[in-house]
């Protein structure tokens, strides 16, 4: 032959072409040595083919490569190399020209929806199992900075499944909105319980110890920078805690690096009014922490 291709290239294309093996993969055309009119010769190897359905098209110079849908070699353009040419180890170049075969790793939305799956299921706590409607997992921004952290679903949120959708919710749309002058869907909300207790009492010790892994879960998903505590119940358990909000409000404390300010439940300012002063005062230092204009 006129030309010489390393590994005997030539040779095995017509091998494989004569015994109708179509899914050849791309062949490494860059590692040939330089040749003149290599197209003409290309042809006169598949035109010598008695097998070779597509002998009469003639091409330019090309390389095959893997047509998974009519089975059939594609040809398409190639520059031919030296080796002297091929650098030694991949250059930045070179490297964002390769395919991406690899899986890419999964997204925080799909990390939240499969932990929320296993929420859904869980039944370690008996009577919250039997009890609910629905697991009430969280919503919110997968990459917001903030999450607002309540205690546990109430009525209309276990029917409806999302936290904070009652008039307690709607203060805290408010606090979020009109006062921090964000969106409700740039933060992430959730609750140190996810199923409703019965009654709407207190989760007990041992329900927000079950329920811990999954808030951890969430928080190592999210990787939020700054979280707010809604209320004693969850700023207890977060903290781990005996104090009151009282106490705890005014404060940054720290959990896994993560910045917490402590404030009062958006339900109990509505039994109690005169608290929204107190919590107003408690999220401006939130917002001065997160660099974020007071007004």
């Amino acid at each position: 032959m006129p030309y010489r291709i390393r590994d005997g290239l030539i040779d095995y294309l017509e091998i494989m072409q004569i015994a109708g093996v179509s899914e050849l993969g791309p062949p490494v055309l860059r590692d040939c040595v330089p040749v003149e009119n290599i197209a003409t010769e290309y042809n006169e190897m598949f035109a010598e083919s008695s097998d070779n359905k597509n002998s009469d098209k003639k091409i330019e110079n090309t390389e095959i490569i893997n047509n998974p849908e009519n089975q059939q070699p594609i040809l398409e353009p190639v520059f031919i190399q030296s080796r002297e040419s091929i650098p030694s180890k991949p250059t930045e170049e070179s490297v964002q020209e390769l395919p991406i075969s690899m899986s890419m790793s999964k997204s925080k939305t799909d990390q939240l929806q499969e932990l929320a799956q296993k929420v859904a299921q869980c039944t370690l706590c008996q009577e919250l199992a039997l009890t609910r409607k629905q697991t009430v997992f969280g919503v919110g921004n997968p990459d917001a900075q903030l999450v607002f952290l309540g205690e546990a679903p109430g009525a209309d949120e276990d029917k409806q499944g999302e936290p904070f959708v009652g008039r307690a919710g709607m203060l805290l749309n408010d606090i979020i909105a009109k006062g921090m002058k964000i969106r409700r869907e740039d933060v992430y909300i959730c609750n140190i319980l996810r199923c409703r207790p019965p009654g709407n009492r207190n989760p007990s010790p041992e329900e927000a110890r079950c329920c811990k892994p999954f808030l951890d879960q969430t928080l190592e998903i999210i990787q939020p920078k700054y979280i707010c505590c809604l209320g004693t119940i969850a700023a207890q358990n977060l903290l781990q805690s005996p104090n009151s909000i009282g106490s705890m409000r005014g404060k940054i404390f720290h959990y896994n690096n993560i910045k917490v300010v402590c404030t009062y439940h958006p339900a109990y300012l509505l039994r109690n009014p005169s608290a929204k002063k107190q919590t107003w005062e408690d999220i401006q230092l939130l917002m001065q922490e997160m660099g974020l204009a007071v007004r």
